[in-house]
């Protein structure tokens, strides 16, 4: 069993908790994710590592309450603990070599983007990093990204605080007036990385996306996270539990992900509802 030592809710769709897990803490990188259960009978599901406390042996993890695993993880308290919490899996953000990056995270996705930022502050490289949500109420994240980026661009899509619009605005901004990255990363939903990645290809830069398909035993064994990807003109795949869950953003096809994402919606939806009403009723 694993103990929730802190929780914090973020905003009413977001909720951050701090997990007891010293071997996790001890060895997890930014990018890398866990693979958690709230109870004996629950799901598995993939939530990413949002920053390690090895002293303390704590594993920051934060969620958006969208399913039924979600939402009964976030009836858990302070004091009370989940039952597995298996990491860190996946392959680490790669670092080496690069100077200057812009980290582009959209919604939840900024609970991902933000310990790349930090870890790319340690090195001493210069992060730019543009972070949008679709109104001022589910902006999560500010203060810390804003300590670890020497410019911060802040977006809503509603214009109900900081600047109006989506985040390939200001990254179209600053590729046309003449600014150059080593590297682009971007976290969020797909359709956002989809044209962050459009946005960025006639300039050359390239980019890395983080992707979070549906995922099951996080081995490569099951399949479920599977991805299409588009390299010398031959479509191959790849898994994002083992082989990501970065990616050239260039090779993946979007369209499929995006597709594939979409197929259990139904099921989780009626799953929330279930479990909502199990509370209410309890």
């Amino acid at each position: 069993m694993y103990k929730i030592v802190r929780k914090k809710v973020l905003n009413p769709t977001v909720t951050q908790m701090e997990i007891e897990a010293p071997l996790v803490a001890a060895k997890a990188k930014p990018g890398q994710f866990i693979i958690l259960r709230v109870n004996e009978a629950g799901e598995r599901i993939p939530l990413t590592v949002a920053g390690t406390n090895p002293e303390e042996g704590t594993v920051k993890i934060i969620f958006q309450v969208v399913g039924a695993t979600t939402e009964l993880l976030n009836h858990k308290n302070e004091g009370e603990s989940i039952q597995d919490f298996v990491g860190p899996l996946g392959v680490a953000t790669h670092t080496e070599g690069i100077k200057k990056v812009c980290i582009i995270g959209g919604g939840v996705g900024c609970a991902i983007a933000m310990p790349v930022a930090q870890e790319f502050h340690r090195l001493g490289a210069e992060v730019t990093s543009i972070i949008g949500f679709r109104s001022k109420d589910l902006l999560i994240l500010e203060d810390e990204f804003r300590a670890c980026s020497d410019r911060l661009i802040v977006m809503t899509d509603d214009g109900s605080y900081a600047r109006r619009g989506n985040v390939t605005v200001p990254l179209k901004e600053m590729l046309e007036a003449g600014e150059t990255f080593d590297t682009i990363i971007t976290i969020g939903p797909l359709i956002m990385m989809k044209f962050v990645t459009l946005t960025a290809k006639p300039f050359g830069v390239p980019v890395t996306a983080s992707m979070n398909p549906i995922m099951i035993d996080g081995t490569g064994m099951c399949g479920g996270c599977r991805l299409t990807l588009n390299q010398d003109g031959k479509r191959v795949t790849r898994f994002a539990c083992v082989d990501g869950p970065d990616f050239n953003a260039y090779e993946i096809d979007f369209d499929e992900a995006m597709s594939r994402g979409r197929m259990y919606f139904g099921y989780e939806r009626r799953a929330h509802e279930e479990v909502c009403n199990l509370f209410k009723n309890a």
